[in-house]
């Protein structure tokens, strides 16, 4: 017969035997985040403006490169022979023209004025030469425009320092341009102090005096006349005396 006690044991099962525990979860580890070291810790490091604010200062201290420039348009003076400068004008003016040169030379100038000329009591103006035996030429100077301008006939050369044409200062042009459109011809008279004269015209025709004084910006001219045994000054129109 079979013992109560041990059977009962036998059927007895350990609860830790019959259901295991389950395992406890082991819960993660927080991962290690290096950091990033921000601006503010790094003040060591050079930023980048500084960089730039150098390479401005690198760049405005170099001299920027420059083009060379051509020749430039200016006006030169011409030699050629005396009495002839109409003459060179217009022949050098034809050169151009046949020659295509009309983007390098522009054009040629005697430089001349008006003026009054008395003679025989009449007046008369005409053109005179400001620099006789010269002409100006306003140009691009190259070996090409210096060859047709130094080729044509009557001119022997051009005004230069050594080797090398001139060119005329731009204050210089414009003053001579500025004698040449004046509107108010000068006088050209040829007495002088102490010539004698005629009386050709008014109340003292034919009267005959010395010159005391000549007034150009007038027109007039004192002329001393012999009248009643002593000389008395009498102002005269540059028309109304004539040489005796």
């Amino acid at each position: 017969m079979d013992d109560p006690v041990l059977h009962e044991e036998k059927n007895l099962t350990p609860e830790s035997e019959a259901k295991p525990e389950p395992a406890a979860e082991e819960t993660p580890k927080p991962e290690t985040v290096e950091e990033t070291p921000t601006a503010e810790a790094t003040e060591d490091t050079p930023s980048a403006e500084p960089t730039a604010d150098v390479t401005e200062a690198e760049s405005e201290g170099e001299p920027e490169a420059v083009a060379p420039e051509g020749p430039k348009r200016s006006w030169y003076v011409v030699h050629c022979y005396s009495g002839y400068e109409n003459k060179v004008k217009k022949g050098l003016e034809q050169r151009i023209n046949s020659m295509g040169m009309q983007n390098l030379i522009f054009r040629a100038v005697v430089p001349t004025e008006e003026e009054v000329d008395i003679r025989e009591g009449k007046r008369k103006v005409i053109p005179r030469r400001v620099f006789p035996g010269y002409i100006l030429v306003e140009m691009v100077m190259t070996e090409e425009s210096w060859y047709v301008v130094r080729n044509t006939p009557g001119v022997t050369g051009f005004v230069s320092s050594g080797d090398k044409p001139q060119p005329l200062r731009e204050e210089d042009v414009a003053k001579i341009l500025k004698r040449m459109e004046t509107d108010q011809p000068k006088v050209r008279v040829t007495y002088r102090p102490g010539q004698a004269v005629r009386i050709i015209d008014g109340p003292f025709a034919d009267f005959r005096g010395t010159v005391e004084e000549v007034n150009m910006e007038k027109g007039k001219v004192r002329v001393l006349v012999s009248m009643f045994g002593r000389e008395t000054p009498l102002e005269l129109d540059l028309l109304q005396v004539e040489k005796v």
